[in-house]
């Protein structure tokens, strides 16, 4: 990939730099009664990446993180994107078993994590070779013996930009482990450039500007979350973090703080529309209310009747294709998951990789952009998936005459989801 930027290597760590320095007083992060802007969450993250420096970590070095969302992680995310360290998100629901088969695929150097999952990481340290004592963290304890206190460590650092060591635009950013239907869990790797294209891409898409205000309730350890997070990210837009999601916790915090945009799982919509505080003056200040991962409920429709040009579908697979149902499109095909993205594309095809007939169901099949490099280690695996560009998603689907994208079975990964077809008329 050529160098983008007259010679200077691109990189995520240069957004944030960058917007404390042109919108240092813009709110970047609101997290329960933490608030930051972007001065301030700068000089967070720098003193974190010096710390993680301190300890020894290098470039390429894999960060394992344990954690529900927090501060925290949007901080270990980008002080790892700072110095050049791989981040690896994992689950804190992982059984010890499956816990242990990721850290050591991984190659982790590092585990921080928080005082209510040290038990299930302790069950697994003896096994784990890799990492030194001093680099097991916990974020909310200075008591926990064998784990360094996250808040100290920070402490004695200094919140001046890292020295610069060349971090390249296709470097690795983190790797997001995936469990199939079967086998093992796979990691994805996503580099700076990937993911600077989720941020730019989404936030395009999306209609995003800098004074967005972005909601999102899902934990950020999955590949989906990092459509809101680098387009906040990438313009300097305000993120709003909830521990978890809750359907009047949502709403209170649209109303109040008149969030713009937000992600959602359909069952989310669901709980939304029949809460005892949901009312649609409420939520008037959202210009985006996008659904992902599961076939729409009826209370979509309901939804798009009272929030009408708000609703909008995505279909993603985290190893890197998207297609878009947009706002204005809802209404007239409400079966399906849209076009594909900015500088995406995709194609239907039969088991031997032809194109089918128009409206005939196939093999979905994209790329773009945000397409993974591969999977960590596994280039059997990686070559069996992408094959001339193109990633084989092992979902089924159909193409209608106006290029709308129509999902009939989810394979890789995924419950199994039926869709009504048909061709006739608009729809």
């Amino acid at each position: 990939m050529s160098d983008l930027n007259g010679g200077h290597p691109i990189n995520i760590g240069m957004l944030l730099r960058r917007h404390a320095h042109y919108r240092p007083h813009h709110t970047a992060i609101v997290f329960q009664e933490k608030r930051l802007n972007y001065l301030e969450l700068n000089r967070e993250v720098n003193r974190l990446a010096n710390a993680i420096l301190d300890v020894g970590i290098k470039k390429g070095d894999k960060i394992a993180i344990i954690l529900p969302n927090c501060l925290e992680l949007l901080e270990i995310y980008w002080a790892a994107a700072k110095i050049g360290a791989v981040v690896v998100p994992l689950r804190p629901t992982f059984l010890p078993k499956e816990l242990k088969s990721v850290l050591e695929d991984s190659d982790s150097k590092v585990i921080i994590t928080n005082s209510a999952l040290t038990k299930t990481v302790g069950e697994v340290r003896p096994e784990l070779t890799g990492i030194t004592d001093e680099r097991f963290i916990a974020i909310d304890s200075s008591t926990i013996p064998g784990y360094t206190d996250y808040r100290t460590m920070k402490a004695k650092a200094t919140d001046l930009e890292p020295e610069d060591i060349g971090i390249n635009e296709n470097d690795p950013f983190n790797i997001i482990y995936v469990s199939r239907t079967t086998g093992s869990p796979r990691g994805i790797v996503h580099t700076h450039y990937t993911r600077l294209m989720y941020g730019l891409i989404s936030s395009s898409i999306f209609r995003m500007t800098p004074e967005s205000i972005i909601l999102h309730s899902g934990s950020i350890v999955f590949d989906v979350a990092f459509v809101p997070l680098m387009s906040a990210l990438c313009l300097g837009a305000t993120l709003i973090l909830h521990p978890q999601f809750n359907p009047e916790a949502f709403i209170e915090t649209v109303d109040q703080e008149k969030v713009t945009h937000a992600v959602l799982v359909s069952p989310e919509i669901a709980d939304i529309l029949h809460s005892p505080r949901f009312a649609a003056e409420r939520l008037d200040s959202l210009e985006m209310i996008c659904a992902i991962g599961t076939p729409p409920l009826k209370e979509h429709k309901e939804l798009i009747k009272r929030l009408p040009d708000r609703f909008y579908e995505l279909y993603h697979l985290p190893e890197g294709f998207l297609t878009v149902l947009d706002k204005y499109d809802s209404s007239r095909k409400p079966n399906s998951v849209g076009v594909p993205g900015s500088l995406h594309q995709v194609r239907i095809v039969d088991n031997s990789g032809n194109d089918v007939r128009l409206g005939e169901v196939g093999e979905i099949i994209g790329r773009g952009p945000t397409l993974m490099p591969g999977y960590y280690k596994r280039t059997d695996l990686t070559e069996q998936t992408i094959k001339n560009g193109w990633l084989y998603s092992s979902d089924r689907g159909y193409v209608d005459e106006d290029g709308f994208l129509y999902l009939v079975d989810r394979e890789k990964g995924h419950k199994r989801l039926k869709r009504s077809r048909g061709l006739s008329g608009r729809q």
